[in-house]
């Protein structure tokens, strides 16, 4: 049985080696799910195994144990993490694998309740346990029996990232510049589930940037909770900018990408430094949630539509060629029509080239799980959709608009049963969450490969997608 490494995108090829090293303390397949900052515990976990003489393998088939990175999020994101155990320990009990580990937000969150329903699991690593990840595999791989299943350290402060083995392709990697945070959103359970917002030192993130930087990596993707309140906890104000600032002079890395700013904390200084940058690209990923006043602060946001309206103009204005991703919530206890009306208003006139549309899912221990005033599912879906579909023709006459033009592409990976046509993206896309490029060469000689940027026309608009040919 072949295991997808990265669950949502199971046909990307790992730069992480997969073999069968007869002289391995142990065989191991590993499920990642969730989140870039959930991907880049999985890669600090898988680090750590490598040291100790585990070696990864392709398929259950050859697997001595499996290690499940869970994500709690959402309700699809619960449902896709339990079908993921629930398959390992089929598995476990036909005999085909000895040991099942459940780690990340799933394990954070639920462990007693999950331990309770499915005993049969090995070991449950919280958040703040990865570390523990070899000492709980060496135990149970030399039979000791284990008279702890849970591992859930109290919240420490960020970790060092800088032992990875990388399961995304060798060209791009996700760099987290922090951990947990402190913003209190009635929706959300991050906090609940990773703590409060710890920085890691600018020093600590220069020196893994240009350590994935000499490894090959052209293009780094830095997430965090919130990414505008970098550095507060440490220095006593976000220090973004200075952060930013260091890493747009490594010289190894082309491209720098943002992701997870919150609307705040973002002042003049900032949006210099990205109009003025050298490799941060002018794409900014800025979840928003709604444009309703009242939502906002029932939301517990700290902001408002005329806030929102204030700092994408400042983007816009001030940073050439800006491409603007949000995400936005439909369904939200107490939603009206007025203020579904609201948003999508908001929507049409922002115009964002990027947007992601939840239904608003009802997360336990949240404030937002007691507010009056539930707004029916089919509902929810109906604003939902009508979300979508609003964003669907901005999306398409956005692509369309950029027939014609010349724009590096980097290459992901070969076009699967398409000879001679490869997947790429633009400054404009993301990896895994925006659409793609398809590449040909313009030259039959022409030799493309993966990790390259290329200089392409695009010639034509496919949806969501491009067409592009090299020059």
């Amino acid at each position: 049985m072949q295991l997808p490494i990265i669950s949502d995108t199971p046909t990307r090829s790992p730069s992480h080696s997969i073999g069968n090293d007869p002289n391995a303390r142990g065989r191991y397949a590993v499920i990642s799910l969730g989140c870039p900052k959930n991907l880049v515990d999985t890669e600090q976990m898988l680090g750590r195994l490598d040291e100790d003489g585990y070696n990864m393998v392709g398929s259950v088939d050859d697997a001595d144990f499996v290690v499940i990175n869970t994500c709690g999020f959402i309700d699809s994101a619960r449902e896709e993490s339990l079908g993921a155990i629930d398959e390992m320990l089929d598995l476990k009990r036909q005999g085909k694998i000895r040991n099942v580990i459940v780690t990340g937000c799933l394990a954070e969150r639920q462990q007693g309740k999950l331990l309770e329903a499915r005993p049969e699991i090995d070991a449950m690593i919280g958040v703040f346990g990865r570390n523990e990840i070899v000492s709980v595999i060496d135990r149970l791989q030399s039979g000791i029996e284990e008279q702890q299943k849970v591992f859930r350290p109290a919240p420490i402060k960020p970790l060092s990232d800088a032992v990875r083995s990388a399961v995304t392709p060798r060209h791009f990697a996700y760099l987290k510049i922090s951990e947990g945070c402190d913003r209190l959103c009635t929706f959300c359970a991050i906090p609940k589930m990773r703590g409060k917002h710890y920085s890691k030192p600018i020093e600590q993130v220069i020196d893994e940037a240009k350590r994935l930087g000499d490894s090959g990596v052209k293009e780094i993707v830095v997430v965090a909770q919130d990414t505008t309140y970098y550095g507060k906890d440490l220095y006593g104000e976000p220090r973004l900018t200075q952060l930013l600032t260091e890493l747009d002079k490594i010289d190894s890395v082309g491209w720098i990408r943002l992701m997870y700013f919150y609307p705040m904390y973002i002042d003049d200084a900032l949006v210099d430094t990205l109009a003025g940058a050298e490799r941060i690209l002018p794409y900014i990923d800025m979840p928003l949630q709604h444009a309703s006043d009242k939502m906002l602060k029932r939301m517990a946001r700290k902001t408002t539509r005329s806030l929102q309206e204030d700092i994408l103009g400042q983007f816009r204005s001030r940073i050439k060629n800006a491409v603007m991703r949000t995400t936005m919530i439909a369904g939200f206890p107490g939603e009206t029509e007025e203020d579904f009306a609201e948003l999508m208003d908001f929507a049409e006139q922002q115009r964002f080239e990027h947007l992601g549309v939840f239904t608003y899912s009802i997360e336990e221990d949240t404030p937002a799980a007691k507010l009056p005033d539930r707004v029916p599912k089919e509902v929810a879906d109906r604003r939902q959709g009508e979300l979508m579909a609003l964003q669907q023709g901005i999306a398409f006459e956005w692509n369309q608009s950029r027939v014609g033009t010349i724009e590096d592409v980097i290459i992901d990976s070969p076009l699967p049963d398409e000879p001679g046509v490869w997947i790429g993206r633009t400054r404009a896309e993301a990896p895994d969450i925006d659409g793609i490029v398809y590449v040909t060469a313009s030259d039959e000689e022409q030799s493309i490969k993966v990790g390259d940027m290329l200089k392409s026309e695009i010639v034509a608009a496919e949806g969501y997608d491009l067409v592009a040919v090299a020059l």
